[in-house]
């Protein structure tokens, strides 16, 4: 026993250690994937039309990006899988599904944004060739300058409302959901509060992070390439 004049040890203090970050308890995380590369536009062979949208196959490099979706996310647990109505992104999902066993769902408000009378292939031909509403669409940061095109506010809503519903239908699970990049930016944007177009540019076959609970939406990463690098 210690003889009764000296002073007890102090206790330890306590420590409070930076840690990592854990989605809420009920979060919905979703992993947004971009279809890989499409095939190129040619005037003389329109795209074909989905609800009048453009709807180009996968190219054969769109094919080998899917192919390194799939072993990239394969490694991580995903609960379920989701596609628009647009087959470049059925595409790119394949590779993942197969690799899972799942069977890819269908979330029709996460198609991409409607370009109107530049749907088909034109919307491409135009930028290349730097078309005056090209150059306004990209200042002014609004799809809808283009003749036809969907309404900005209509094209923000249908996107929140498809990452809405799939947040209520999988809570507290993880969504890898295979879709355009607009809608990514669209998402984002929202998420952040941002400038429309502020995410726009989201490489094809790149995956991008949003965690969603109770009303909030958490940015985690954007345009992760790192699975496509040589």
């Amino acid at each position: 026993m210690p003889a009764a004049s000296e002073s007890p040890s102090p206790s330890a203090e306590v420590e409070y250690r930076q840690s990592r970050f854990r989605p809420p308890a009920g979060a919905t995380e979703f992993l947004l994937v971009r279809h890989g590369e499409s095939a190129p536009a040619r005037a003389s062979a329109p795209f074909p039309l989905v609800e009048g949208q453009g709807d180009p196959d996968l190219a054969p490099q769109g094919r080998q990006q899917a192919e390194r979706v799939g072993a990239r996310l394969a490694a991580e647990h995903v609960d379920a899988l989701y596609v628009t109505t647009l087959r470049r992104t059925v595409q790119t999902a394949e590779p993942l599904a197969r690799r899972l066993g799942l069977v890819p769902q269908v979330e029709a408000n996460l198609r991409e944004v409607h370009l109107g009378e530049w749907e088909g292939g034109l919307f491409r031909k135009h930028v290349a060739e730097n078309h005056p509403i090209a150059r306004r669409v990209r200042a002014e940061q609004r799809w809808d300058l283009i003749p036809g095109a969907e309404e900005a506010n209509a094209f923000a809503e249908r996107v929140r409302a498809g990452v809405q519903h799939l947040a209520d239908t999988h809570p507290g699970q993880r969504l890898a959901v295979f879709t355009h990049g607009g809608v990514i930016g669209q998402v984002l944007a929202l998420a952040t509060g941002s400038q429309p177009f502020a995410f726009v540019g989201a490489d094809n076959g790149s995956v991008s992070e949003v965690v969603v609970a109770d009303g909030v939406w958490i940015v985690r990463r954007f345009n992760d390439t790192a699975h496509l690098a040589d």
